[in-house]
């Protein structure tokens, strides 16, 4: 059936458009035409990238606006290229569309990889300004884009070529700075995509936007995979320091001979152990703890200052400089109290050493992403775990923005959830016993599942109490997730998994590790995920600051500070198995906490979800009845 003029008018890029989709591009259309905020809770499968992109190009294009897709995860960026190149063949648009990763990713600078991103962005600045950088002085004369570097910019643009690894590609060739060279494409560009940060971080939104020539007025944010958007915000404004990053920083004061920096930093150092005498763990500090002594010895904004002057000078010998770090540090810890929390933390090394770290941690993403929202042109905030969608509302800042959940396109009978009400990963519960019925249980539910399953853990530890029994009573090959999983290793592991898919294996992994968001295994690659118990991790004094802050904020601390995002980590994972509307499988809550009525009422009210302990049966006749379809 050809597409109908209503979605043709609109951009969309296929030639049909799925159901439930229908319903998410108007409620987006309308929403970018007049100019409004939309927070969507849409499952997996129901075509978001091109639900959004359709509509918002479309607007762009009449109203001389740019569209900023942002996203963390590189096959989204990957996605959101190729379906804006296929809006582009399809309608024979003028279009400009430009892919930019981290900059540090950009670079070609040798070892830059193994630079903190506050240490690469000085290193980099450092670099232009005394003209050490031949790739940047290449692209750029006096300002101004060089001929080679238009050149190139207009080559990548004529081949639609304009995605990362073209952009890199054609600037190492030429020997140009792959940074600069997207920065040009964007000029032109109706379409960008990249990270959160170059919009939600105040510093580089500033300097990235007066680059590429555009204003926040009339820029439309499609934010995809938007639950993770509080906490990557939280992280920019956040900072921290160590003995160990004062232990260096005072070697780097006395390689240059500044013995008056080296000594305060002495002071410093001292003054972290004396903070943390009486703390087994973890505990709150104020501001005055911290910089009292420092502004008894000098004058403190002085000593910012030409700590950061003497980092610049370090970052030209070795790129990284601890002492640039304890300088962004200290400037940031006289930032205000409300909204962040400050916190000394004992931490023990691989090796039995002993480390204090301090922290001062922002708690209110809000704070950025309020003025972000307020200011742009339209934003629409989507994930597939976007519940509830009014947290997200408050959490973020939106003063106003309409609110939608849509159910899963994929036809019911193809997923069965179920809720197994025994066992609990409660503290108090925990014992070698309830390790060895919880082992009991995945056995008896992985044998029935016939293929491959998953089965994901609040914790590593938690995870290997439970696979000393299982890995002894399983019939079925078992693959357990390591914590430190190279990007290969990881790669290699999921294909030798996906190698048993007629056979079937059990994967143990961890809610927020590896595998439990950011993978796709289609298909007969996997047709079960388990969740063992609730990721409801004892709360630390980050979390207690956060509860407390909502509370104050919303009167929802628990739910905002603690329960919900816990309980979308572990639908988050659990979402791995249907990923397509031909995917059949089961999804299992192994916890009695998970029939309780507080806990239950966080599962998206779409879903049909069964509570049984005859999980056994309830499963075989699932893939008996799909074994007949």
């Amino acid at each position: 059936m050809p597409l109908s003029q209503e979605f043709r008018e609109v951009l969309f890029p296929h030639d049909e458009v799925r159901p439930i989709q229908d319903e998410l591009i108007r409620k987006i259309n309308k929403a970018v035409t007049e100019q409004q905020n939309l927070i969507v809770h849409a499952p997996t499968g129901l075509g978001k990238t091109a639900a959004a992109l359709g509509p918002s190009i479309r607007q762009a294009l009449r109203k001389d606006l740019t569209v900023f897709f942002l996203t963390s995860r590189h096959t989204q960026h990957q996605l959101a290229m190729n379906t804006t190149y296929l809006i582009k063949k399809k309608y024979n648009l003028n279009l400009t569309v430009v892919d930019i990763i981290g900059k540090k990713w950009l670079c070609l600078q040798p070892s830059v990889n193994k630079l903190y991103p506050r240490e690469f962005a000085e290193y980099c600045k450092k670099m232009k300004e005394d003209e050490l950088c031949e790739f940047y002085t290449k692209t750029r004369d006096k300002g101004e884009a060089s001929k080679t570097a238009i050149h190139t910019v207009n080559q990548l643009k004529k081949e639609n070529k304009t995605d990362t690894e073209s952009i890199i590609q054609k600037s190492t060739q030429q020997g140009l700075c792959p940074y600069e060279i997207a920065l040009l494409i964007a000029r032109d560009a109706q379409v960008i995509i990249g990270d959160y940060y170059y919009i939600f971080n105040p510093h580089i939104r500033e300097t990235f936007l007066n680059r590429i020539g555009k204003e926040l007025s009339k820029i439309i944010i499609i934010i995809d995979e938007g639950h993770n958007l509080p906490e990557r915000v939280k992280d920019l404004a956040s900072h921290r320091i160590s003995t160990n990053t004062l232990s260096r920083a005072k070697e780097e004061a006395k390689k240059h001979h500044k013995e008056e920096i080296g000594e305060i930093l002495g002071v410093l150092e001292k003054k972290l152990w004396e903070l943390a005498e009486d703390v087994s763990e973890e505990a709150y500090v104020s501001k005055d703890q911290l910089i009292g002594e420092i502004k008894e010895m000098t004058d403190y904004d002085a000593l910012v200052s030409e700590m950061s002057l003497l980092a610049d000078i370090i970052r030209e010998e070795q790129k990284k400089s601890s002492l640039g770090t304890v300088a962004a540090f200290l400037e940031a810890w006289q930032g205000d109290d409300k909204g962040f929390t400050r916190i000394l933390t004992r931490s023990t090394g691989l090796r039995g050493e002993e480390t204090i770290i301090i922290q001062y941690r922002c708690l209110d993403p809000a704070l950025i992403t309020r003025e972000v929202i307020r200011s742009a042109y339209s934003t629409i905030l989507m994930s597939g775990t976007l519940s509830p969608t009014s947290m997200y509302k408050e959490v973020l800042g939106f003063d106003t923005a309409e609110e939608e959940s849509y159910k899963s396109p994929f036809p019911e009978k193809n997923k069965l959830n179920l809720i197994i009400p025994r066992t609990s990963t409660k503290y108090e519960t925990r014992s070698e016993d309830q390790y060895r019925e919880i082992a009991e249980i995945l056995v008896r539910a992985t044998n029935k599942i016939p293929g491959n399953t998953a089965v994901f853990f609040p914790s590593y530890t938690l995870r290997d109490d439970v696979n000393k029994h299982f890995s002894k009573l399983s019939e079925k090959p078992v693959f357990v997730e390591k914590q430190e999983f190279t990007k290969k290793e990881k790669l290699d592991f999921l294909e030798a998994f996906k190698g048993y898919k007629n056979v079937g294996a059990v994967l143990l992994g961890v809610i927020g590790g590896n595998f439990g968001e950011g993978i796709d295994l289609p298909g007969d690659f996997l047709k079960g995920v388990i969740i063992v118990g609730l990721p409801l991790q004892r709360p630390d004094l980050e979390t207690k600051a956060l509860i407390k802050y909502y509370d104050e904020k919303f009167n929802k601390g628990w739910d905002y500070g603690y329960l919900f995002p816990a309980f979308n980590r572990a639908l988050q994972s659990a979402g791995r198995c249907i990923r397509s509307e031909t995917d059949k499988g089961v999804i299992i809550f192994l916890d009695e906490r998970y029939n309780w009525k507080n806990y239950k009422r966080c599962f998206p009210p779409s879903w049909d979800i069964k509570t049984t302990l005859l999980y056994e049966k309830m499963i075989e006749d699932f893939f008996k009845e799909n074994k007949k379809d």
